[in-house]
Order: C-alpha cells, then sequence, then structure tokens
C-alpha cells in the first residue's frame, strides 16, 4: 500500500513542477528564450523557424505571427523604470531615443495583449508620425485624460503593455550576439497617478 502511495504522491509532484516550469517558461522566459533590460522584455527567436520549443509554444498561444527576427525587433514592457506595474491610472512619460532603424512604433495593449478601446481612436505612435525633439528623441504620454503632444489614452482599472518594435535595424549585432540593444529602448517615467 505504501509503495503505491508513494508513486501516486510523486507523480503528482513531478506533474505539478513538470506543467509549472512549462507554463514559467512560456509565460515569463528565461536567460535562454529571453533577453531583458529594465522593463523591456524581448523573445529574440520569436521570428525563428528554429526557435526553440518554449518560444514556439508562447507564438502559438498569443496568436501573432511575427516578422523573422533579423528584420524585426519586439520589446515587451509591463512595469514602469522603478519596477512597478503599468496601470491606466497613471500618467507616464515615455522618452524614445533617437533609434537607427527604418522604422520603430511604440503600441498600448491593455494586460491580455488587446487594443484599448477609446474616443481617439489612437492605440500607436511611430517614427512616420512622431515629430522627435532637438536631441532626436520622441516624448510621448500614457495617461486616462489628454495631455499636450503625444498622447496615447490608457482607459480605466486595467494593468497596461507597452510594444516596441524596431523594423530594419541598421545593426542587429547586439540581438544576433544575444545582447540588449539597451540604447534604442524608450525609458518608462511614473509621472503621477489619480
Amino acid at each position: 500500500m505504501n509503495l503505491i502511495l508513494n508513486f501516486v504522491v510523486f507523480t503528482a509532484i513531478a506533474l505539478a513542477v513538470g506543467l509549472g516550469s512549462a507554463w514559467h517558461m512560456v509565460d515569463q522566459g528565461s536567460a535562454l528564450t529571453t533577453l531583458r533590460h529594465g522593463p523591456w522584455t524581448a523573445w529574440y527567436a520569436a521570428g525563428d523557424p528554429e526557435a526553440d520549443p518554449y518560444t514556439k509554444a508562447r507564438v502559438a498561444r498569443s496568436g501573432r505571427l511575427p516578422i523573422v527576427s533579423t528584420t524585426t525587433m519586439e520589446f515587451v514592457a509591463r512595469s514602469d523604470a522603478e519596477g512597478e506595474p503599468l496601470e491606466s491610472g497613471c500618467h507616464y512619460r515615455i522618452r524614445v531615443p533617437k533609434v537607427p532603424a527604418l522604422w520603430w512604433s511604440l503600441a498600448l495593449y491593455d494586460a491580455e495583449g488587446q487594443l484599448i478601446d477609446n474616443p481617439a481612436d489612437r492605440h500607436a505612435f511611430s517614427s512616420k508620425n512622431v515629430l522627435p525633439g532637438s536631441d532626436g528623441a520622441a516624448q510621448i504620454a500614457l495617461a486616462p485624460t489628454p495631455r499636450a503632444g503625444y498622447w496615447l489614452p490608457t482607459g480605466e482599472d486595467r494593468n497596461l503593455m507597452l510594444v516596441f518594435r524596431v523594423f530594419r535595424p541598421y545593426d542587429t549585432a547586439d540581438l544576433a550576439s544575444g545582447e540588449m540593444p539597451v540604447a534604442i529602448l524608450p525609458s518608462i517615467e511614473r509621472v503621477d497617478c489619480a
């Protein structure tokens, strides 16, 4: 009887650990599948047909078809520079530095990756519709109420996710070598909360 009970307990523990670690790897990634800097995470093999099984599972679960990773880089942030979750009731200042690429975009989603309905029907800005400042950087505000300049509405009562995409970067050496291209990543500063 003890042998059967031990087998059942061992099997249950093995299943829980196996499924839990697989869920974590698909949801959060690891040093083997992602690059991280501050609030930003990049799944560097997301567009690679030879990607690892965890990256493939993440792409399949999202339902999105990523562009080949040698052509596009995608970075996701769910927190600000201080590590606090991005919340719709707060006002954030985003500074996008001068990006050496053909095109970039900064899009705002809810925590599940869905666009946020808003009366302005505005969900993203890109290098084609933002005028940079004298230093070459673009300033974008995230807030529930209108702000001067470039403003993305956050809606109400939700956690947020920012997605920064860079298309045809002039130098992909950092990403190909497994290094996060820190110089191109936007900063996310919480200004205040309602």
